[in-house]
């Protein structure tokens, strides 16, 4: 439900302490409409509605209670806006309890008297009055016998007013629980209480004299009754004597009144007498308290006391006051040097130059204090960024004393080597564990921290000077902050000369220690002198990118003109492309180490890891390239650049062809430890030795020639195409350039394995067909019937089931394609040789169609069109069978043939048989 009004609001109360019915006014805010609207009034947490008397809506007076709380809020109740609040509390000053021996110019009311034994008020005759508590803090009495603490202090009290008292028994029995610093507060409160004692009579009367005067009217209102009485006429009455007294007392107070007034006169005489002698007693004395607060380095204490006495004693014409003044400003001059000299002191913070130039400007030092440092600055940025130099070209290491070298360099580094890759990362790894970072590296990252550690500094100097936060009060009020801008505004292509210095610098520095061809002859010699060092590789080139592109960020955050950051922008450029060509060249070689960790295991396709290796390789490659080719904003993509797009194409292209060429190495290369591999001299009783045994495959030339033709293919269906996405994903372009060279190329060299494999198995088995035929001196015209197949020809298909297995045991894919040709030139050769016989018999050429059809029956598998034209051109050579006797006899023997070979010939059937892994 909400109210008609807002709740009451209390902004003020007056007086803001006193005692208990002290007589307060409240003010604030929606105090009530009237005074039967104000329900509720407390202060300290003690009702006082009963002596509210309303005045307004913003104003209630009232008498304070005695309440328990010492400090409180004042809260109001009204009807219309119910219970309010409070922005100021009121303290209730608690009254101190007077004894029947003290001085008291108030009345004592003696029967409201708190009992410290009983815990109770009581009314009790004067002469007992004790105050109740002489500490006045919070009394916390203690749950403790009283015959244990007389046997603990024998023949003592803890009353306060015996004789015996114990100061321990009272402490113990009443602050037990109080605490140090409330203990601290009691003691001051004792000594309180013991000056006011010792004051006297003088003290009590000043401060009993409102008193007084309320008591003398008062019985001057009792005496006008006496007198209408006729009471007052009787001589030597009391109501007399009392008058009499009064007016003796009154004339005392008045005469000591009179005498604390002309002590007060007496004092302002001499006060001004004093300030007069202290305005000269400052001149006299500036000398040395400039030497004192310079020596301190209290240089703000002697800038205000310098201005004041210029203020002064500027234009004086006493002599001793222009001698005084001389020395000060002899002093003030020799602080002009020193501050100046602070000032051009380097290293310095940022906050000390502002300091000291806001010293000598107030101090009105000659010439332009803020120029003057920048200046220097710019000297000293530069001086460091050469001495870096210097350092690393004489082979120094800096090294910190407690520690590891360049601990930011290593810190930097364990970012990067999470992100790199490839016999590079493996180079970085290594280095990192001896924390041998390149000193190309080093340098690198100590010019960037001397660049961002200072130019910041040096740029906010300089935005200081342009908008005149350098000045003070004293110095805006002089006017030298406009005519201090209008110097900087006169000097801001001076400055965008020094900034532009300071990049230009840090650029050719970079480039001599990284692309010293990229500098012009002439500076060679002030920025090179690295050619001794080792050369970088991707990754550590990486790290290098990653420092530039943080300082010139951390430069680009300070608002610094795109103009003055471009020559950055440009070595960034170069340092991406740099580290692109780098990488693609340290790839390189690491492709021709893959040779090293081929282990010629195949698997059920008769591919070995070299593909995957291979692949693995370029994807570090890519990986470790993500950086440098990352577009930040302001940034060219380098691989948009045509001189780039055509380096990098054909840099990947030899990429390609490295790992081809590897592979026709490992096709033709012999192992001449192949026969060491298999003499190993173990005691195979042992079976812990017996079980660390390994097999080592090393195979023949053929299986070489096998595998590699597997891995060929693998390369030209898979691998390629996979390493074609992931560069078009990374931003290279001339993919198709890649592709179809890097594909032409493992054809050629599959074409040229295959033309070897199959000449080295092929020509052996053709040639056995013409010896096998006539051996014994076998002639077609002059034969016996036949009764079977011979044994050449039988052998002759044993050494193609034996191809066959050979190709099967590396891949089932190569089976088709090698048995096919196998089988060509076999066909071709046994058409080759039945063309050649001019004659046969009957039974010869029987014979000669027996182990043709029984050759061609066994291969059909494998046969082509090449094939089946030279087995019927060979059986067209051959006389035609007219016999039905002879059709049934070879019928017979080539069901026999084939009853017999049914076993070897098994594998030329189709089959789903997967290859066994090596």
């Amino acid at each position: 439900m909400s109210r008609s009004r807002q709740p009451p609001l209390v902004t003020g109360i007056s007086p803001k302490e006193g005692a208990a019915w002290t007589k307060v006014t409240i003010r604030g805010e929606n105090l009530g409409t009237g005074p039967v609207d104000l329900i509720g009034l407390s202060i300290c947490g003690h009702n006082c509605l009963l002596t509210a008397e309303w005045m307004s809506a913003s104003k209630i007076v009232c008498r304070v209670g005695p309440a328990k709380d010492d400090k409180g809020e004042i809260v109001v109740t009204t009807k219309s806006g119910g219970l309010g609040t409070s922005t100021v509390s009121f303290k209730l000053l608690r009254p101190e309890r007077i004894g029947i021996l003290d001085q008291s110019a108030v009345w004592v009311d003696e029967m409201n008297y708190y009992d410290m034994r009983t815990g109770r008020n009581k009314g009790i005759s004067p002469l007992s009055l004790r105050p109740s508590n002489p500490l006045g803090i919070e009394i916390d009495k203690c749950k403790i016998l009283q015959s244990d603490m007389e046997l603990t202090f024998p023949g003592m009290s803890g009353d306060f007013t015996s004789e015996n008292f114990s100061a321990t028994w009272y402490l113990i029995e009443n602050h037990a629980g109080s605490s140090f610093e409330q203990l601290k507060v009691a003691a001051s409160n004792l000594k309180k209480q013991a000056t006011k004692k010792n004051e006297g009579s003088l003290a009590y009367v000043k401060g009993g004299l409102s008193t007084f005067f309320e008591a003398q009217d008062a019985l001057a209102a009792i005496h006008q009754r006496l007198e209408s009485d006729g009471t007052e006429r009787v001589e030597g009455s009391m109501t007399q004597r009392l008058e009499n007294i009064l007016n003796r007392a009154s004339n005392t107070a008045d005469t000591l009144f009179q005498e604390v007034l002309g002590r007060k006169d007496k004092a302002d005489s001499t006060r001004n007498a004093l300030n007069v002698l202290q305005r000269f007693k400052f001149l006299f004395n500036l000398p040395l308290n400039i030497e004192r607060n310079i020596q301190k380095g209290d240089y703000d204490v002697v800038i205000n006391d310098y201005e004041k006495a210029k203020s002064l004693f500027g234009n004086t014409e006493v002599p001793v006051f222009q001698k005084v003044y001389a020395e000060v400003e002899t002093r003030i001059g020799a602080l002009r040097r020193l501050l100046l000299e602070k000032l051009l002191q380097t290293p310095s913070t940022l906050h000390d130059q502002k300091r000291y130039i806001r010293y000598l400007i107030d101090l009105h030092a000659p010439g332009d204090p803020a120029w003057q440092c920048i200046y220097a600055q710019h000297k000293w940025i530069l001086h460091l960024m050469q001495n870096c130099r210097e350092e690393f070209i004489c082979g120094q290491k800096v090294l910190d004393l407690e520690g590891d070298a360049h601990p930011l360099t290593l810190g930097r580094l364990s970012h990067t080597v999470s992100l790199k890759g490839g016999s590079s990362l493996r180079t970085l790894r290594a280095s990192t564990r001896h924390f041998e970072t390149p000193q190309q590296v080093q340098f690198v990252e100590k010019l960037s921290d001397v660049v961002i550690g200072q130019l910041p500094n040096f740029w906010k100097l300089w935005i200081s000077y342009v908008n005149g936060s350098l000045f003070s009060e004293t110095g805006e009020k002089s006017g030298q902050m406009e005519k201090s801008k209008k110097n900087a505004r006169q000097r801001q292509n001076d400055f965008k000369k020094m900034v532009e210095e300071i990049t230009n610098r840090l650029v050719k520095l970079i480039r001599g220690a990284l692309l010293p061809t990229t500098l012009p002859p002439g500076e060679r010699s002030d920025y090179g002198g690295w050619e001794n060092k080792a050369e970088l590789t991707g990754a550590w080139l990486t790290q290098i990118i990653h420092t530039v592109r943080s300082c010139h960020e951390a430069l680009s955050a300070m608002e610094i003109p795109n103009d003055l950051l471009q020559v950055i922008q440009d070595l960034l450029l170069e340092l991406r492309v740099h580290c692109l060509m780098v990488t693609l060249l340290h790839t390189t070689e690491d492709v021709k180490r893959l040779t090293e960790k081929v282990d010629w295991v195949v698997d059920n396709k008769g591919i070995t890891n070299l593909p995957s290796q291979f692949e693995k390789c370029i994807l570090q490659m890519l990986q470790s390239l993500e950086e440098p080719l990352e577009i930040k904003m302001g940034e060219t993509n380098v691989l948009l650049l045509d001189q780039v797009q055509d380096q990098v194409t054909e840099l990947t292209v030899t990429i390609m062809k490295v790992f081809i060429n590897c592979l026709e190495q490992l096709s033709t290369k012999t192992d001449g430890d192949n026969d060491a591999a298999h003499n190993i001299a173990v005691d195979l009783s042992s079976p812990d030795q017996f079980s660390s045994i390994q097999e080592v495959f090393s195979p023949t030339f053929e299986q070489r020639l096998l595998i590699i033709l597997s891995n060929c293919q693998h390369l030209e269906r898979h691998t390629f195409l996979n390493l074609v996405e992931h560069f078009e994903k990374h931003g290279f372009t001339g993919t198709e350039k890649i592709t179809r060279e890097s594909v032409d190329a493992v054809r050629e060299l599959d074409r040229t394995l295959f033309d070897a494999y199959i000449e080295r198995r092929a020509d052996p088995i053709a040639g056995s067909l013409e010896p096998g035929i006539y051996a014994g001196y076998f002639d077609w015209r002059d034969c016996q019937t036949p009764t079977g197949v011979r044994n050449y020809l039988k052998e002759a298909l044993v050494n193609i089931i034996t191809v066959h297995a050979e190709v099967f045991a590396v891949s089932k894919d190569l089976v088709s394609q090698v048995l096919s040709t196998i089988v060509e030139s076999v066909s071709e050769e046994m058409c080759r040789l039945m063309q050649c016989v001019s004659f046969f018999s009957k039974n010869g050429a029987l014979q000669a169609r027996l182990e043709l059809c029984a050759l061609r029956d066994a291969i059909a598998t494998y046969l082509n069109s090449e094939s089946n034209s030279s087995f019927k051109q060979a059986l067209d050579a051959l006389p035609q069978l007219h016999s039905g006797s002879d059709k049934k006899l070879l019928e017979e023997l080539l069901n026999t043939f084939k009853s017999s070979m049914q076993l070897q010939l098994t594998c030329f059937q189709p089959s789903s048989v997967q290859p066994v892994k090596r």
